[in-house]
């Protein structure tokens, strides 16, 4: 699990910074490669703690081995600082070759033409799911390739359950079902913890709710695809469960950060991203987590998709298309690429990578349920709209002062669409 809260200082890889910025500046005529004793340098930037650094320095050194004509100045920092240099260098117009990318933020650049399109390059996408591509593509250019992927899931504590005699869940359950087991878990706890965390104010699972019920969240223009009722639908879901044994108190959650509710002993469930398994069996100390599908009132549509945990993309202005293409086939496809990083990015989403990687423990468990979930899953959502980094924010922010009591039902609705569409005619 990535820690972006620690901020990591700017380390180049291979060559001193001087050399990094030099070679943004290097002027070749596009799609250029060199030769082993004359080899083109490209840049690559990512996000991450000192273990993927690690990693990635084993898949630069790999490729450069296999591409002898082709250099690799690599360059990372934390989550947020990380987009505040993207943004900084596409102000002045100097984007890295290659750069690591969350779905969160590929419209923004996307439609601004500061990524290439990737489809005029050659990267072989045969061995993907055909439902995870359209999460890269904008107004049917390709911007971003996956590089692995994570799905939403319930995660419970098997000997927490155990100690208080509550069978085990095995996924096929209602909202009400799902509602009911948190409440029993919590009351048969007596305080010692509760029976999960409030849901509803998470936004990735607002929309599997609406995927559930055949809801857009956004439509092809970029607005809004629904209502404030649906929105104050969602939110009511847990409204009988809020300063019950069922929920942690929200002001608790807050005390906890930045652990999770999971990961601090607090709960015996939580719904998240199943990426987030090594995490929480780090930071809980429990000897097994379990994952099982979210709920769902439509037992034939649980609304599940693989999400990329993060894409690759280029410059719209590399000076070396065919050598940044190259780069991206290898990191996403290569099996021993797949060995160097297993599940530390996601699940691999090329099937030639998964294959050629063995998963054991922690890795394995999270490869399994993304396996037994295979029949339920739809097409992943294409990119959210511009700005989407800021409303996923405020959805989380609204729906905790809801649950502090400092906004009603109707008040949280009406703020949080305010937002929204201030947002959206801001960026239109």
């Amino acid at each position: 699990m990535i820690d972006r809260r620690k901020f990591l200082t700017t380390v180049a890889l291979g060559t001193a910074s001087a050399a990094f910025l030099s070679a943004c500046g290097q002027s070749s005529s596009a799609g250029q490669t060199g030769s082993a004793e004359n080899p083109v340098t490209i840049n690559y930037t990512w996000w991450g703690n000192d273990d993927r650094a690690e990693r990635t320095r084993k898949a630069i050194a790999l490729f450069e081995s296999k591409n002898p004509d082709i250099k690799v100045n690599g360059n990372f920092t934390d989550f947020a600082g990380y987009w505040q240099k993207r943004a900084t260098e596409a102000a002045g117009g100097g984007l890295p070759d290659v750069m690591q990318w969350d779905l969160s933020y590929l419209r923004d650049y996307g439609q601004r033409n500061q990524l290439l399109d990737l489809s005029t390059v050659k990267i072989n996408t045969d061995a993907f799911d055909k439902s995870l591509l359209p999460s890269g593509q904008i107004r049917g250019k390709t911007y971003g390739i996956p590089t692995s992927t994570n799905a939403f899931a319930v995660y419970y504590d098997p000997a927490k359950l155990q100690s208080l005699g509550v069978a085990e869940p095995d996924g096929q359950w209602t909202y009400k079902e799902f509602n009911a087991f948190m409440l029993e878990v919590g009351q048969k706890a007596n305080g010692t913890f509760f029976g999960g965390t409030d849901y509803t104010g998470v936004w990735w699972m607002f929309n599997i709710w609406l995927r559930q019920n055949n809801i857009q969240a956004f439509t092809e223009d970029g607005k809004l695809g629904f209502t404030k009722d649906d929105l104050k639908k969602w939110w009511n879901t847990t409204a009988e469960l809020r300063g019950t044994p069922a929920l942690v108190p929200e002001e608790r959650v807050t005390q906890l950060a930045p652990k999770s509710a999971m990961g601090s002993n607090v709960t015996a469930s939580e719904v998240t991203w199943d990426n987030f398994m090594a995490g929480y069996l780090g930071d809980s100390g429990a000897k097994e987590l379990k994952l099982v599908p979210v709920p769902s009132d439509d037992p034939d549509n649980l609304g599940l998709f693989l999400k990329p945990s993060m894409l690759m993309v280029a410059s719209a202005k590399t000076k070396y298309k065919d050598a940044a293409a190259r780069f991206i086939d290898f990191m996403v496809n290569d099996p021993e690429v797949g060995q160097i990083f297993k599940t530390s990015r996601g699940v691999p989403a090329s099937k030639t990578q998964r294959d050629g990687t063995t998963f054991e423990g922690t890795d394995k468990l999270v490869v399994d349920y993304e396996k037994s979930i295979e029949k339920y899953l739809k097409d992943a959502p294409e990119p959210p709209i511009v700005g989407f980094g800021t409303l996923e924010a405020s959805f989380k922010r609204v729906s905790s002062d809801l649950n502090y009591g400092k906004l009603t039902l109707d008040g949280a609705a009406d703020a949080w669409f305010k937002e929204a569409e201030d947002l959206i005619k801001q960026n239109a």
